[in-house]
C-alpha cells in the first residue's frame, strides 16, 4: 500500500476488508493537506464524498441567524466525517474546517457505498459512528434549552474530559486546547461570559487554566453540581524502571 494511505489499512473502519477491497479503496482515495482555518466544505457542496482524518484536527459547524459559529462535532485522528452523504448524496449542510494543520483522505461516496454493501462490518461501524454523533449533539441541544451559561460549561468539560482526559497528579487534564471562543461556540455563549465563568470555577477550586491547558481538580464536584456522573478516566499505568545491574556483575 502506498505510504500515503497507510492509515486506512490501520483504520478500525477498514482493518477488516480483504487486501483487493483495501487496494480498490486505495486506488479510489486521494489524500491532502490542509492548513489551519482552511475549509474542507461549505454548505451547499456537493455530496460526493466522506472523509477521514488521519492527522490534526477538524470542526464540524453552522453559522447562526446572528453570524455566530454553533460547533456540531470536533473531529480527531481515525475519525470519518461528512458521512451523511453515504446516504442521500445531497448537498452539505454545515462547515468543515482544520483547526490546526491537518491530512484528510477523500473517500468517493460510491466507493463507501461499495464497501458498506459488501461488508458489514463497515456498514455496523458508519451506522455506530453515525449514533454515536447524533446522540453527542442531542445531548448538547438539551444542555443548550436547558441549562445556565455555567451549566452549559461545566457539561462540556465533562464532555471533553471523557474524550481526551488524562489522569495527572495535579486532577484531570484535558488533552486537547480550545481557546475561550471555541468553547463559547460549542455551547451557544460568548467568549466573555466563558472568560468569567472559568475563572470563577478556578477560584473555586474547581479547575486550573494554564496556557489554554485546562487542568479538572475537582472533577467529581464538577458533576455533582450539574446532577451527572463524572466521566471514567483510566489511571495511567506506572512507569516502572529498568533494573540496572551494578558494574562488573556476570549476566
Amino acid at each position: 500500500m502506498d505510504d500515503k494511505f497507510w492509515f486506512l489499512k490501520n483504520c478500525d473502519l477498514f482493518e477488516r476488508l480483504s487486501p483487493e477491497q483495501t487496494q480498490r479503496l486505495e486506488a479510489a482515495s486521494h489524500a491532502k493537506s490542509f492548513a489551519r482555518g482552511s475549509l474542507v466544505y461549505m454548505p451547499a457542496d456537493a455530496g460526493e464524498s466522506v472523509f477521514l482524518l488521519t492527522s490534526g484536527r477538524v470542526k464540524l459547524y453552522h453559522i447562526t441567524g446572528e453570524g455566530k459559529q454553533a460547533v456540531l462535532a470536533l473531529i480527531d485522528p481515525g475519525e470519518l466525517f461528512g458521512e451523511l452523504t453515504i446516504f442521500d448524496g445531497g448537498e452539505r449542510e454545515e462547515f468543515a474546517e482544520a483547526m490546526e494543520k491537518s491530512t484528510i483522505i477523500r473517500i468517493p461516496r460510491a466507493e463507501m457505498t461499495r464497501l458498506m454493501e459488501e461488508h458489514a462490518g463497515v456498514a455496523v461501524g458508519v451506522t455506530r459512528l453515525m449514533g454515536l454523533r447524533r446522540r453527542r449533539i442531542e445531548r448538547r441541544l438539551k444542555s443548550l434549552l436547558f441549562r445556565s451559561n455555567r451549566e452549559r460549561l461545566v457539561h462540556l468539560l465533562m464532555e471533553l474530559a471523557e474524550k481526551y482526559g488524562q489522569r495527572t497528579t495535579g486532577g484531570v487534564t484535558i488533552g486537547i486546547k480550545l481557546s475561550h471562543q471555541e468553547l463559547a461556540s460549542i455551547i451557544g455563549s460568548t467568549r466573555e461570559t466563558v472568560t468569567v465563568v472559568l475563572g470563577e470555577l478556578q477560584a473555586e477550586g474547581s479547575l486550573i487554566i494554564k496556557r489554554r491547558q485546562i487542568i479538572l481538580t475537582d472533577m467529581e464536584g464538577m458533576a455533582r453540581s450539574i446532577e451527572q456522573q463524572p466521566p471514567s478516566i483510566p489511571v495511567p499505568e506506572p512507569v516502572i524502571p529498568p533494573i540496572r545491574r551494578p558494574a562488573g556483575m556476570e549476566t
